[in-house]
């Protein structure tokens, strides 16, 4: 499981001109799913993503979860994350899981990352064209692997 996590002062998701997901200050949390990839793995990668200590204290210092801050998150599904890009100018899917597990596996994140955290979680819509908008707090981006 893969996760790029942007900390963000506002995202939001729009399919055709319909905003499905929005947040204000938190996180997006871009995931990305391998064949590999289970429920236990998935906790893993949530109980990091909400004590990631990435916003600033007083002092200006990277001390502050999105738990502490009381964000929000916004998380949408990116199969592209897991293309192999080794060879050629065309990535390959390969290395995603297909279909049916990766749905199972981002709403049981979804579900379980609102269980966990208690706080304001939003949703891309999983298999969508979506058009992702951001404003990135920072710049601050974070690649996490959780195998």
């Amino acid at each position: 499981m893969k996760a790029i996590i942007q900390r963000v002062e506002k995202a939001e998701v729009v399919i055709r001109d319909d905003v499905v997901g929005k947040i204000g200050v938190g996180l997006l949390v871009f995931l990305g799913i391998e064949p590999e990839d289970s429920e236990e793995n998935a906790v893993r990668l949530i109980e990091r993503i909400i004590h990631l200590r990435i916003f600033s204290d007083q002092y200006k210092e990277s001390n502050i979860s999105v738990m502490d801050q009381k964000g929000e998150i916004l998380v949408v599904s990116q199969f592209t994350l897991c293309a192999n890009m080794d060879k050629g100018h065309r990535p390959s899917y390969i290395g995603a899981a297909s279909p049916d597990q990766a749905e199972k596996l981002y709403k049981f994140f979804c579900l379980k990352l609102r269980s966990l955290s208690g706080l304001n979680i939003q949703e891309g819509r999983f298999g969508a064209m979506m058009r992702v908008a951001l404003v990135n707090n920072g710049p601050a981006t974070f690649i996490l692997n959780e195998s």
